[in-house]
C-alpha cells in the first residue's frame, strides 16, 4: 500500500542493509522508489543490497572524503535524488570518564555530522525534486538521556538541531527536513544490548526489556523496524508537504510524564 507518493523519485538510505534503514529502504522501494542503501562495505552488507535489489553505495561514514562522494554516486546510480534518509549510527555504552575518545569522535562523525555534510552534498538535488525530503531518524534519547551513552545522546540532540535549523532554510527552497525519534526498536543492535545486559544482570532477556528498556514506556513492548519505515513512509509522502522541522515522537509514551 502506497501514500500517495511522486512516481520517478530515489532514495538514499543510510545504514541501509540492516535494522530500521533495512526495513525503511524496503518500505520506500514499495513505495514506489528507486532505492541506493550507503552501508560500510563489507560482503555481508552487498548481499543484502543484491538480495533486495538496491543499489549499494560502500562509505564509512567517519570519513568526510567517503560522505563527499556517497551522494554524486547515489545520483548517478539512480538517477536523481528526491529522498535522503540520515539513519546511520552505533552505539557505545561507558562512564564519561572512562569513554574512549576516538569512539567519541567515530560517533559525532557518523551521527551529527555526516548527516549535515549529506545534507549539504544533497541540496540541490533536493531543491531541484521539487518534492525533496530529508528524514533523520534520531532516537527518544535526542529527547532525553541516561547514562553511559554521551557520545549517542549528544549526537542524537545535536540531530535535532540540525533538523530544525535545515528545515528553515530549505522551506522557502521547496523541500522538508524532518526527524523521527523511536524509542528502543528491536534491531540486531538492540538484540545484543538486550543479551549483553541480562548476562551483565543476571536475569532474563524478557525481563531486561520489560524492566529495564521499557521502564520509562506507556506501552512495554519493543518497537519493530517497519514501525519507523512506516513513519518515514508518510513523512516523505505528498500528504506531509506541510510537515518540516518536526520531531516526531514514536516512543511508546516515554516522554508522557
Amino acid at each position: 500500500m502506497t501514500t500517495g507518493l511522486q512516481e520517478d523519485r530515489a532514495a538514499l538510505v543510510t545504514g541501509g542493509t540492516s535494522g530500521i534503514g533495512l526495513a525503511t529502504a524496503r518500505r520506500l522501494r514499495d513505495d514506489g522508489l528507486r532505492v541506493a542503501v550507503l552501508d560500510l562495505d563489507r560482503p555481508a552488507a552487498r548481499e543484502v543490497a543484491d538480495a533486495e535489489g538496491f543499489v549499494f553505495i560502500g562509505a564509512d561514514l567517519s570519513r568526510r572524503e567517503d560522505c563527499a562522494r556517497a551522494v554524486p554516486q547515489a545520483v548517478a546510480a539512480v538517477g536523481g535524488l528526491d529522498v535522503l534518509v540520515n539513519n546511520a549510527g552505533f552505539q557505545h555504552i561507558a562512564p564519561i570518564a572512562e569513554f574512549p575518545e576516538d569512539t567519541w569522535d567515530a560517533m559525532l562523525h557518523v551521527m551529527l555530522t555526516a548527516p549535515f555534510l549529506l545534507t549539504r552534498y544533497a541540496w540541490p538535488h533536493l531543491r531541484r525534486s521539487g518534492h525533496g525530503r530529508v528524514v533523520n531518524v534520531a532516537s527518544i534519547h535526542a529527547q532525553v538521556a541516561s547514562p553511559f551513552k554521551a557520545a549517542y545522546i549528544s549526537a542524537k540532540h545535536g540531530v535535532i538541531g540540525l533538523t530544525r535549523t535545515a528545515a528553515l532554510e530549505a522551506g522557502e527552497q521547496g523541500f522538508t527536513v524532518n526527524a523521527i525519534c523511536p524509542a528502543y526498536v528491536r534491531t540486531p543492535l538492540v538484540e545484543n544490548q538486550i543479551a549483553d545486559q541480562a548476562r551483565t544482570r543476571g536475569i532474563s532477556a524478557a525481563d531486561v526489556e520489560q524492566t529495564v528498556m521499557l521502564e520509562s514506556a506507556a506501552i512495554k513492548r519493543l518497537l519493530e523496524p517497519q514501525d519507523v519505515a512506516a513513519l518515514a513512509s508518510y513523512v516523505v509522502s505528498r500528504a506531509a508537504w506541510g510537515m518540516t522541522g518536526a520531531v516526531l515522537d514514536l516512543d511508546l509514551g516515554w516522554t508522557a510524564r
